[in-house]
């Protein structure tokens, strides 16, 4: 038995050499990431509309809303019904009737678009009605060839921005950044945290979301605030790349979702101090493969309710609260730029909670169409409406199929 055992052995040994050794190599980049495969190529997008049969019965139709947008980013409606829209190049543009103003809306601070970095998130002041505040989170150029992150405060007037200040700024770090109100009326700003291990320093900014009064000064009732060792604007920190943030409209919380390396990506509900592991813990590996940590949960860490291995790039997200998509009510909404690294692959999923808020089913949607979803959200008119983030982008919006307009 003992020859035996020494025999099979060498003989796993062997194929295990020869398996790795039968493995292609696989371009690399910088830093050596992985080089995104090109075979499959994004289709233009068609005229539609397109109808879908889904899972829970909810039949739908998916309508080209407008068209002519260049990587749009976020959305916001207007009380009017018009909607607002940045585009990443730094430009916010003005959607009436369903038709795209063909003049950019003035105001917009100066942004530096470089990359997947430039001109990201847009949101109304609670009580916009009264004072018309609109905030925009950007890339700053804060210096010859550097850039932060900049939240700004303009005053909408039916045309352009005005009155447009800075209301927070930092250097720590300066790429991607969502924003929301929360039900306590304070501003939540996700930062980018993905570089090194900021994301679990507590003297940067980076990786963290941040609680903020609409004026961008920092609350008194901030779990850090006054604690030696820890910036004041820090509500929760271990966050690597946050492209979503929603409020529960039934418990009022902060829901954040990120992307993880190479899978991993989550939705988290926030709570105030609280540590969310990046980068010592992950449910992703690193690009080239090896696993981002050796666990998946640690103490003193909280575990997301949602994860995706592998990553669908996870972007922008909406409860829907409506009752035009009757089936769909109470339901999360996420978009996904990308599936498992491949281009082409980008869609909408639909999550599925129990009343503990416990995931049961997810779907995956509009598949066909391999676009880029940059963001999703619900309108007052209780429909869906989606961002193409695609050269040539576009507004979607999904309604029932048998809807009567």
């Amino acid at each position: 038995m003992p020859q035996l055992w020494r025999c099979t052995a060498a003989a796993v040994f062997s194929l295990l050499t020869v398996s790795a050794a039968a493995q292609q190599r696989v371009p690399v980049g910088n830093g050596g990431t992985p080089v995104a495969p090109t075979g499959i190529v994004v289709p233009a997008l068609p005229a539609g509309p397109f109808t879908y049969h889904t899972a829970e019965g909810q039949d739908i139709r998916v309508v080209v809303h407008t068209r002519g947008l260049k990587r749009p980013w976020s959305l916001a409606f207007l009380r009017s019904g018009e909607m607002l829209v940045t585009e990443r190049g730094g430009t916010l543009r003005l959607i009436r009737d369903g038709k795209l103003d063909p003049t950019p809306v003035a105001g917009v601070p100066a942004v530096q678009a470089v990359g997947l970095s430039g001109l990201f998130d847009i949101v109304l002041h609670p009580k916009f009605a009264d004072n018309h505040f609109v905030y925009l989170s950007y890339n700053k150029p804060v210096a010859e060839g550097r850039a932060g992150l900049g939240v700004a405060r303009g005053v909408w007037d039916g045309r352009a921005l005005t009155n447009v200040r800075d209301i927070f700024v930092t250097t720590d770090t300066s790429s991607v950044s969502r924003l929301a109100f929360g039900v306590d009326g304070k501003l939540y700003v996700s930062t980018f945290g993905s570089v090194g291990d900021n994301a679990q320093n507590t003297n940067s900014l980076a990786g963290k979301v941040l609680r903020l009064n609409d004026d961008g000064s920092v609350p008194a009732d901030n779990p850090f605030v006054g604690k030696a060792g820890y910036k004041p604007e820090i509500f929760t920190l271990g966050h690597r790349s946050t492209l979503g943030l929603a409020v529960h409209p039934g418990t009022g919380a902060v829901w954040e979702n990120e992307n993880g390396p190479n899978g991993g990506d989550e939705i988290n509900v926030l709570k105030p101090g609280a540590n969310y592991g990046w980068p010592l813990v992950s449910l992703g590996r690193t690009y080239p493969g090896p696993w981002q940590s050796k666990g998946f949960s640690r103490e003193g860490f909280e575990d997301p309710i949602v994860y995706w291995t592998p990553a669908i790039a996870v972007s922008g997200m909406a409860f829907y609260t409506g009752s035009k998509l009757a089936k769909w009510k109470g339901d999360v909404f996420v978009g996904g730029m990308r599936m498992g690294e491949i281009p082409g692959t980008g869609h909408l999923q639909r999550i599925l909670f129990n009343e503990n808020m416990e995931e049961l089913r997810r779907e995956m949607l509009l598949v066909d169409l391999r676009q880029r979803i940059r963001d999703v959200r619900q309108g007052p008119d209780e429909l869906l409406y989606l961002l193409t983030d695609e050269d040539d982008g576009a507004v979607l919006r999904i309604e029932p199929a048998d809807l009567r307009r």
